[in-house]
């Protein structure tokens, strides 16, 4: 009898706590009405939960409107006490539902709470979003995040099970607008998180999957992390190739390696993808230029000029690399003995300095005034080896500090 006793005085303990609280919520005091509260809501003696948990609900939503009504009148308020109060009713209103859900002693279920707190949120919830721009043009981005934050985590719940719901066409840009400011922030961790969110919902694929890329990239610090970000870069470019964001992207991350080995891998494959990249044959010929593969680069170089016979850069590269080509056979043809090269050989030599010399002609016709090549040097070396002095002559009227070579 005394155990029983005990027990019995803690139910009603518990069922007290509800009763004080509801006293404090119509009077007003709110703050006080929670702390009292929260305990009852954990406690496997009160009775009703489902009341107890909707009576949560109210004073939480109490909070939010009295707050919100202020905001409407231009006074002083709490937006984050606003946002949060909305979110934590919304929680109290879910869990409610749960305990109205479990059928009584006679196998039925009755639920008065629904008929309420859909209509509550679902009327309620679009607030939450305008509440989130309102923030965001008050340059209150955490206030912002916070907001979009809760018009998401309002947006499903078994509360409006018997509710027909109209398609929500805002939670997409609600997510992706969270995202970016917190990456805006540098909070990376939320960024990710909500953008993948973002990115369950249609409208802002594209969009979304850039800034989880951009986030990724921004983020890492080890080498893991690197890998991590070139795994889903890679699929993004693989599900979308013609997009050149990605590529750009890629192309950075492997210049930034300084792996040239992985670069000319990457570019190989690119080529591959898509023989008309011009951007990928110049990236592969520059790799092989940098492992001295000068046949090779001359003939990726080649390949980009096919696509643009414009391009400054590359028309010069074709050019060095003959050049640099030509030093190695003379090296190759010479005799160890004498150091002195055959006539026949030294012709071969002068073939291969005559294509570089008409690549870096071609360079000196499209950027005269040297912006984008510095043709002047090697150019003038070529004529001095294959001895032109009048086309000597020329560039050091050009350029005078030539003559000091």
């Amino acid at each position: 009898m005394t155990m029983m006793a005990a027990a019995a005085t803690t139910v009603f303990a518990q069922d007290a706590l509800v009763k004080e609280a509801t006293k404090l919520y119509k009077s007003g005091s709110l703050s006080e009405a929670i702390e009292k509260l929260t305990p009852a809501l954990s406690s496997s003696e009160t009775v009703d939960k489902a009341k107890a948990w909707n009576l949560m609900n109210d004073i939480q939503y109490k909070v939010y409107t009295d707050e919100y009504q202020k905001m409407m009148l231009h006074q002083p308020a709490d937006t984050m006490k606003a946002v949060t109060a909305f979110l934590e009713g919304f929680k109290a209103a879910t869990e409610c539902d749960k305990y109205a859900q479990q059928p009584n002693e006679k196998g039925k279920v009755k639920n008065p709470y629904r008929k309420t707190n859909a209509p509550r949120y679902l009327n309620e919830r679009h607030l939450m979003y305008n509440i989130g721009a309102m923030c965001y043009n008050n340059h209150d981005t955490k206030g912002a995040v916070k907001a979009w934050e809760s018009y998401i985590g309002t947006g499903a719940s078994s509360v409006y099970d018997d509710t027909k719901l109209a398609p929500d066409t805002l939670i997409a840009d609600a997510a992706y607008n969270s995202a970016y400011l917190s990456y805006l922030d540098k909070d990376y961790d939320t960024a990710l998180a909500l953008a993948e969110k973002a990115l369950t919902y249609p409208g802002k694929e594209e969009g979304t999957t850039d800034l989880i890329l951009y986030t990724m990239k921004d983020k890492s610090k080890t080498h893991a992390d690197s890998l991590t970000y070139l795994a889903r870069l890679k699929e993004a470019h693989s599900a979308n190739p013609s997009r050149d964001l990605y590529f750009n992207l890629l192309q950075d991350y492997y210049a930034r390696s300084n792996d040239t080995q992985a670069m000319m891998k990457w570019a190989q494959e690119e080529t591959k993808i898509n023989a008309n990249n011009k951007m990928a044959w110049a990236l592969l010929g520059e790799a092989q230029m940098n492992s001295e593969k000068w046949d090779e680069a001359i003939e990726a170089f080649k390949k980009a000029i096919e696509l643009d016979p414009n391009w400054v850069p590359v028309v010069f590269n074709t050019g060095i690399c003959y050049n640099s080509k030509a030093i190695v056979l003379n090296e190759q043809l010479m005799d160890k003995k004498t150091m002195r090269i055959s006539n026949e050989n030294a012709e071969k030599v002068k073939n291969v300095l005559r294509e570089a010399q008409k690549y870096l002609e071609r360079t000196k016709e499209l950027d005269p005034n040297r912006e984008s090549a510095r043709w002047a040097y090697p150019l003038y070396r070529i004529y001095y080896s294959l001895d032109m002095k009048d086309k000597m002559a020329e560039l050091e009227a050009i350029d005078p500090s030539l003559k000091d070579i």
